[in-house]
């Protein structure tokens, strides 16, 4: 079967999918797959997707050459192949048309179609024995500077504190795998916290309402007041993403409040991870943003996963998300911050996934190049998510961090 082929067949089982309706609500979209001459179309209307063969025009257009179609349907794909956001933002074989509010509105169900397009077995782990009912949540409110923040955090477990730190845009949910771990509960006292208008942690009484955005600064605060009267003591501090970033952070400017740090798919220098519609009246924004996040797992990760970390996009509050970017896309600079940290004083892990195309295994490499002593572990078959994406495959990487860690010390 040639590449055109077996595209469509794959699209024509794509199309029957039962969680496409619940991410087209009201559009009307023709999507046109170019494989180099030849041509399909896509209709989207009512709720429903169909090939329409008599479409003279097309809203978004998504083009390859066939052998660079044939990359996106091996099994499993390399990455950048494996995902529409990866064709339009890191691949540079496909050329996506089309007006940017179309193409913005079509995401989600882009996003799923291609999910389903795609082939990919998932990684096989071992089972991991979590007990839910041991993560207990709180409040403890915490004034900064004048302002006094009620902080929601969960916690559970006995031994060295662990601060986890969420991504961009999202909460401390995408850590509760990490908190239901018995095993790891065992030796570790687990903490994940929702930041300031984050999940559970409303805006301060006295804010006006005004835009929403994170400086380093900011941050830097919110976490030295977490570190001292939330958690209480020195704490190894895990990020994810835009967590990462900030435990660099943290390493290179307040390393008195640490044990050292786990940067989960740390980032170098994440241009380009703003997108004007994340926050904007004519697009939805849980629908895009869930979806936006959705391209950067890896296909090998459990579709249910996946689903449940993009679930936690799609709650986040109007404009938090871009904000968070004001820090991680536009101010944080590997390059200025890495070459502060002292890691015989502050251990230092760096866990890269190789299908994640905004903070790359070759991003850690360069990270980990200027902090002598670290330690980098590229994790093959995982996104920008792990901790929640596949938290069974990722837990011996976590466990060898907290391990080297613990023997630096």
């Amino acid at each position: 079967m040639d590449h055109y082929n077996e595209l469509m067949a794959r699209v024509v089982e794509a199309i029957k999918d039962g969680e496409l309706p619940r991410l087209i609500p009201s559009l009307d979209c023709r999507v046109r797959l170019t494989v180099g001459d030849q041509k399909a179309t896509l209709s989207i209307r009512n709720g429903e997707v169909a090939l329409d063969g008599d479409a003279a025009q097309a809203d978004v257009t998504v083009s390859a050459s066939p052998e660079a179609w044939s990359r996106v349907l091996q099994t499993p794909p390399p990455a950048t192949y494996h995902s529409f956001t990866a064709l339009q933002m890191a691949n540079e074989e496909f050329e996506i048309s089309g007006l940017p509010l179309e193409i913005a509105r079509a995401r989600p169900a882009l996003e799923r179609l291609f999910e389903l397009v795609v082939r990919a077995p998932t990684k096989e782990a071992a089972i991991v024995r979590r007990d839910i009912t041991t993560v207990l949540g709180r409040y403890q409110p915490v004034s900064i500077e004048g302002t006094v923040y009620d902080i929601y955090f969960e916690e559970t477990g006995t031994g060295v504190p662990v601060l986890f730190l969420h991504t961009a845009g999202a909460d401390s949910r995408q850590f509760l795998a990490q908190l239901a771990d018995t095993g790891l509960a065992e030796s570790y006292r687990l903490m994940a916290v929702d930041l300031p208008f984050h999940g559970r942690s409303m805006p301060p009484a006295s804010w006006d309402g005004a835009p929403y955005k994170l400086t380093a600064d900011l941050y830097q605060a919110w976490c030295r007041a977490i570190l001292e009267r939330v958690v209480g003591e020195k704490a190894i501090v895990a990020g994810g993403s835009m967590g990462a970033a900030m435990a660099l952070v943290l390493a290179a400017e307040s390393p008195e409040h640490l044990l050292g740090i786990i940067g989960i798919e740390p980032p170098f220098r994440s241009k380009g991870r703003r997108n004007p519609y994340q926050h904007n009246v004519n697009v939805h924004g849980s629908l895009h943003n869930s979806a936006y996040v959705r391209g950067i797992m890896s296909p090998m990760s459990p579709g249910s996963e996946r689903r449940r970390a993009s679930w936690i996009y799609s709650q986040g509050a109007p404009g938090i998300y871009p904000g968070d970017l004001a820090f991680y896309s536009d101010e944080f600079d590997g390059a200025v911050t890495a070459p502060k940290i002292d890691a015989s004083r502050t251990p230092t892990v760096l866990l890269s996934g190789d299908y994640d195309y905004s903070a790359t295994p070759a991003d850690g490499a360069k990270l980990a190049d200027l902090i002598p002593g670290s330690l980098h572990l590229t994790m093959p078959g995982l996104g920008h998510f792990p901790m929640c994406e596949h938290p069974d495959y990722f837990r011996p990487y976590l466990m060898r961090a907290l391990e080297f860690i613990r023997a630096a010390r």
